[in-house]
């Protein structure tokens, strides 16, 4: 059997963070893992402009309220899930995410937390385990699935790296230049045609 691994932010759905930093005009949280590799990194810097600011898990999920996957993002979803097993590796929190999972029919998700206080100030993150995309993947070989991974940054690279198939989607010119070795597409028909190219049981 094989396993359909998809990153969530940037392939299914907006980027939370830069949608969140459009609606309140925080230049420094429109940088995601497509800019900085260190998510830790990343992490501390949305945290210190949040407290910056005096914004919350309320006023984040506001924002997220107002969105919608990406166009054709429900329809490829449905595909895959005829033809696999689907998962989506994330690196977003399960406070961000539940919307929008409604809205792709609730594909089964693997992503971290968020630790708020009582005010609703964000104090910390927490990590469902380290290298999460990567360790999934090593977990579902493990049970003699094969995977067919798909991502947009630089943390999906060791994902797609330790998959039978990695695949980019929507990735920016920078990371599919460091990456040459994986195919680069941009739309969800390319997308299932590699799919499609990867998997060693799925007819077209």
């Amino acid at each position: 059997m094989e396993i359909a691994c998809l990153d969530l932010e940037g392939v299914l759905i907006p980027e939370i963070w830069i949608e969140f930093a459009q609606k309140t005009g925080i230049e420094a949280l429109k940088a995601t893992t497509r800019d900085i590799a260190d998510y830790d990194e990343l992490m501390t810097m949305r945290l210190n402009e949040l407290d910056k600011h005096g914004l919350g898990i309320n006023e984040i999920q506001e924002v997220i309220a107002t969105l919608k996957p990406l166009d054709g993002a429900k329809e490829f979803v449905d595909w895959l899930r005829e033809r696999f097993q689907v998962v989506i590796l994330s690196d977003t929190f399960y406070q961000f995410a539940d919307p929008l999972m409604k809205q792709l029919g609730y594909p089964t998700l693997l992503c971290h937390n968020l630790e708020m206080d009582d005010s609703g100030k964000i104090v910390n993150y927490h990590l469902r385990q380290a290298n999460p995309k990567r360790q999934a993947i090593c977990a579902f070989k493990s049970l003699y699935y094969r995977t067919i991974a798909a991502g947009d940054s630089y943390n999906d690279t060791t994902m797609l790296a330790e998959a039978d198939a990695g695949i980019l989607f929507h990735a920016p010119q920078n990371v599919i230049d460091e990456f040459p070795q994986f195919p680069a597409v941009h739309s969800y028909e390319d997308l299932k045609l590699e799919f499609l190219k990867a998997s060693i049981e799925v007819e077209a």
